[in-house]
């Protein structure tokens, strides 16, 4: 927030009060003197630059990057889950968990949530109940190395495909690495030495990235005037949607019975926060940018089981992290 008769800092908006106002609001950073531009003025030259160097652009990034962290990490938290407790009890814990996150931080954030946003956070909560379940179940039941490169390719694809159609036109650099990311995620995820692949299988990964590319895309469509409440009411629409088909198909199995289920509240805290990450990255981006970059999840993954687990990675592993990195430089340098 830039008070009135100041002068704008140069170049871009600076990021951390970009940041600073989707969470907070900017009425309240000026009212208790938290306005960023002021300690970039008041600071030594050397920390000026280096703040005013993180430009608008440099937080569509970073944000869709912590956002892939996130959605990693989660799905192999429920995945992992679910192989010893009901897929619809983690479903159901890990999205209820989500929702706390998003009603949470939008009560403290600002924003004008008008009819039609929130229409598409209804849209994205029905495909997120969808896609939280799929993902679940092909992962409990099926092979990662199937189910995980399918699902995130087509999660990639669905909001490029969007982005594009609706008029997106991102720079030469950009859209090099919008043709990058989707082999880098079928390869690093594992599937070039897929074999054998089951009809469960492929069906489940590629209804799950239908799924989540849909409420990406929904996402997308809301503006960063409209705050984070759109958001906040797709994951209370996810709940009820899960808890409503479970009672319809499984007999109510959405209730948590076992402490694997409870522990689905771990996937859902990261799941939670890459969501609203996502959210932040697409309300100040491209949809096409921050869909590809978000997706990349399986790259995160697989660099951390080989730092932290010291698992071996394949060459295709290598060549699809090689490609991941590639991606991301070019959308940062574009």
């Amino acid at each position: 927030m830039i008070e009135p008769g100041r002068a704008s800092p140069p170049g871009r908006l600076v990021a951390l009060t970009t940041a600073a106002e989707a969470f907070v609001g900017p009425r309240w950073l000026v009212a208790n003197h938290l306005d960023p531009t002021r300690w970039v003025r008041l600071g030594k030259p050397r920390y000026r630059a280096a703040v005013m160097a993180v430009t608008l652009g440099d937080m569509v990034v970073a944000f869709a990057l912590c956002s892939a962290l996130a959605y990693g990490m989660s799905d192999f938290a429920g995945g992992s889950l679910a192989r010893r407790a009901s897929v619809w009890a983690v479903s159901a814990t890990s999205q209820a968990t989500a929702a706390v996150i998003a009603i949470s931080l939008a009560a403290v954030s600002s924003g004008d949530a008008r009819a039609g946003y929130l229409g598409w956070g209804v849209a994205a909560g029905c495909a997120g109940a969808a896609g939280t379940v799929l993902i679940h179940r092909g992962l409990a039941a099926g092979r990662m190395t199937i189910v995980a490169p399918v699902s995130a390719v087509t999660a990639a694809a669905v909001p490029v495909v969007a982005g594009l159609g609706g008029g997106e036109r991102p720079g030469a650099l950009p859209l090099g690495a919008v043709l990058l990311a989707l082999p880098a995620v079928w390869f690093v995820s594992g599937g070039a030495g897929a074999r054998g692949w089951s009809r469960a299988e492929a069906s489940d990964g590629l209804a799950a990235g239908l799924a989540f590319g849909v409420q990406f895309t929904a996402l997308g469509q809301v503006p960063e005037s409209a705050g984070l409440t759109p958001l906040a009411l797709s994951q209370v629409v996810a709940v009820l949607a899960i808890v409503g088909a479970s009672t319809a198909v499984a007999a109510g199995a959405w209730w948590p019975r076992t402490a694997p289920a409870w522990l689905g509240a771990v996937a859902g805290v990261l799941g939670g926060l890459a969501t609203v990450l996502f959210q932040l990255a697409a309300q100040r981006g491209l949809l096409t940018i921050a869909g590809v970059l978000t997706a990349l999840y399986p790259a995160v993954t697989v660099a951390l089981a080989a730092v932290a687990l010291r698992e071996r990675i394949s060459l295709p592993q290598g060549v699809g992290l090689a490609l991941a990195a590639a991606t991301v430089t070019l959308v940062a340098a574009g």
